[in-house]
């Protein structure tokens, strides 16, 4: 689901990136909100906003989350897809650095290795096209920061989601509501098309989000972040062959370093667990 999710986005390429972030935040609220209360799990959201801490955490994944949705939204709609996939893949390396900087864990060799290359890849695509591939560091970075503050806070996929969908939403709702009555918002502007995708944004960011943490209780963790590739795989295939993005030597070379580096990276996974 994560993997064609830029199909679906594709779907609005008429509406600003920051509406459709607006309409994302709503409704994935709305849609968390009732799994939440159909698995009886509403206390923990209000136990939640009673810890300061944990509160103030939530501010922080809140950001981050915006952050990252605005990116890939962005990203998606000005024909970035190659560069959206190669952030997500280079998100693990990044969980790696975060790891090692904020957490002070220690890593083998492999997974040393597995950074470096990941660092050759960004700084090789740099190089050869002249730019910092921004699009897919904040995607990578935005990310990281976001699973490295719910680890810091304990804090599970759905859970986190709905509480900070409901405090984005004290921004979105009121923006969304200006945009309407000033009657330059796309929703309700004559297309139900455009409407119905809108309102299925949150469908499409809460739903996969927890199949992820149902699915993730009952298989191995290795076999986790081995399917987390496929996303940004299919992601990629997407770009290339459907949008006609290009993919050239040097993409190649750079997701080359970047694909080394999972690979190293998962081998020392499995290593550890052996």
């Amino acid at each position: 689901m994560w993997g064609v999710l830029p199909g679906y986005w594709k779907q609005l390429q008429s509406v600003p990136a920051m509406e459709i972030i607006y309409h994302r935040i709503v409704w994935s609220f709305l849609v968390s909100a009732i799994l939440m209360l159909s698995a009886g799990r509403w206390h923990i959201v209000a136990e939640i906003l009673k810890n300061r801490k944990r509160r103030f955490i939530v501010y922080i994944t809140s950001g981050t989350i915006a952050v990252n949705w605005l990116t890939y939204v962005y990203a998606i709609n000005a024909g970035k897809i190659v560069e959206a996939s190669l952030g997500y893949y280079i998100n693990p390396l990044v969980n790696i650095f975060l790891g090692m900087v904020f957490l002070k864990e220690r890593f083998n060799r492999l997974q040393t290795c597995a950074l470096i290359l990941a660092v050759c890849g960004v700084a090789y695509i740099t190089l050869n096209q002249g730019s910092v591939p921004w699009i897919a560091l904040s995607l990578a970075f935005s990310f990281g920061l976001y699973g490295l503050f719910k680890k810091i806070g304990n804090l599970d996929s759905v859970t986190s989601l709905t509480v900070e969908t409901m405090f984005l939403s004290l921004f979105a709702l009121p923006a969304l509501v200006q945009l309407g009555v000033s009657g330059e918002g796309a929703f309700g502007g004559g297309s139900l098309y455009t409407d119905l995708i809108l309102a299925g944004s949150g469908i499409v960011s809460a739903v996969p989000l927890y199949l992820f943490a149902s699915g993730a209780k009952v298989i191995p963790l290795s076999r986790v972040g081995f399917l987390q590739y496929t996303a940004p795989t299919i992601s990629l295939f997407i770009g290339v062959l459907q949008y006609g993005e290009p993919f050239t030597s040097v993409h190649a070379v750079s997701f080359g370093f970047i694909w080394a580096g999972l690979g190293l990276y998962t081998v020392s996974g499995f290593i550890k667990r052996s």
